[in-house]
Order: C-alpha cells, then structure tokens, then sequence
C-alpha cells in the first residue's frame, strides 16, 4: 500500500497517474475539509486529519505502508520531516515531490529573499503601508503580530473555516480577498491597483501556485516584493517532474 501525503494540486495529479494501473493500492491524506472534498474528485482512497508523528506510524502499520510519495505542500516542514523519520523507522521507501524552485529565474530586482515570516515582516513593516499578503492562511497569526500597524490585505481561500479565522484575528471584508487561485499576471495586477498596495509578502510555492505571475506583477507596478524561501530539509530522495513517479514506482 503507498500513501500519498497531499495538501497540494500535484498530489491529485500523481493520484490520477496511479489510478491507471489497478493493481496499485494507495491512500490519499488530507488535512482540510477542503482539500478532501477535491481529493474526492480524483480517487475514493482519502483519508481526513491532520497526523502526528505517532498517528503517522499507527496509520502505518495498520495500513500495512511500504512506500511514501510526500507532495505536500512545501512549507508543511513538520509533515515532511515526520514521514522521512517514520519512512526510516520501518525501513520503507521515501519519495518526496516538490515544486522546483522558481527564485534563480526572477530578474526583478526589487526583491527582499528571507529565510523566516518574521525576517520578511520586518522589512514589509519598513517599507510598506498597505501591505498584500500572498502566502495563505497558514501564518497569518503571526504575521498580524509582527505588522500591527499597517494595513494588511490578506488573500486567502474562500471556505467558512479560513473566513473565520481571518475574523477571529480582527481582519474584516475590507482586508480579505477569499478567492481560489492561481491567478494570472493580470488579475494580481488588478488587485495590486484596487488595493493601492505598495509591498507584497508571498512564499516561495512553485509554477502551480501562480509565483511567478505574483511576481511579475509586482514587477509591472514597481512595487517591493518580499519571497520567504523553503527551509532545506535533506530528503532521502526528491523528485521534480511528475513524470519521473512511473519510473520511480515502477509502473
């Protein structure tokens, strides 16, 4: 049995691609309500929560894994880090899929690359007033806390749940844009404009989640952008092309 880690589109893709070879038994793992209601489109294997590292290990075992496909998404460090220790425990395979790094391909040159949120809003504080927050809805307790005094506009996914935790942190419909994305160039522009946003915050996702367009769009409207780079974790094994998950498997 493999497990699937997702939490991102590539994952329903390397489902789909597994769903073509019947003998391959899998299971898919969401965090969010959201994300297996989209998991459900693609295969019936989903299973909800999110897991520790002994929940991991349990589901494991019960499951009888002996193979790890990780596409989480590429800040889910702690997921990552505890299916390599768990992978290494049982002495079963890990794969880990990820986004190639799109940062060496931007020439844009006004740019803050940071290793930490806080490091980014420190200069977002600085040198921004009305502030655009592209990285979801994952951090933005903290970023609140690091900015509490400029005027944030948060784009985050359009669920009651995320909506609500955006309220819960005193932000209100003039600060949230809940739309799915990616977005193309143009939209990001738009927002720019309607926002009067003079700095943008975002992580350093991959070409499925829209960077680039984030970026280029900052670029077109000269206005500072900063990227929160992956932390590295030394993956067993890693691959970047969907592509390469027939060969690894064995398909």
């Amino acid at each position: 049995m493999i497990l699937v880690l997702g939490g991102t589109s590539d994952s329903l893709e390397i489902c789909d691609l597994i769903n073509e070879h019947e003998d391959l038994p899998y299971t898919l793992s969401v965090t969010t309500s959201y994300g297996e209601e989209l998991a459900k489109k693609h295969t019936k294997n989903v299973v909800l929560g999110k897991m520790s590292k002994v929940d991991m290990m349990k589901f494991m075992n019960q499951n009888k894994i002996n193979k790890i496909i990780d596409a989480t998404h590429p800040y889910a460090i702690e997921v990552s880090k505890n299916a390599i220790d768990c992978a290494k425990d049982l002495n079963i395979d890990y794969i880990r899929y990820e986004r190639k790094s799109l940062i060496e391909d931007i020439s844009y040159e006004n740019k803050y690359i940071v290793g930490s949120i806080e490091e980014g809003c420190k200069i977002a504080r600085e040198k921004g007033n009305n502030i655009f927050i592209g990285t979801g809805s994952k951090n933005l307790s903290q970023i609140i806390d690091y900015i509490p005094d400029r005027n944030l506009i948060v784009r985050v996914l359009p669920t009651t749940e995320v909506i609500a935790s955006c309220e819960n942190l005193g932000l209100n419909a003039d600060n949230i844009i809940a739309m799915k994305g990616p977005f193309s160039k143009s939209i990001n522009e738009a927002f720019y404009k309607h926002y009067n946003v003079d700095m943008v915050i975002t992580k350093e996702s991959g070409s499925a989640g829209g960077f680039l367009e984030k970026i280029t769009a900052c670029e077109k409207l000269n206005i500072p952008v900063v990227i929160v780079k992956r932390e590295k974790l030394d993956y067993p094994q890693i691959i970047n092309e969907i592509k390469q998950i027939e060969k690894i498997l064995s398909l």
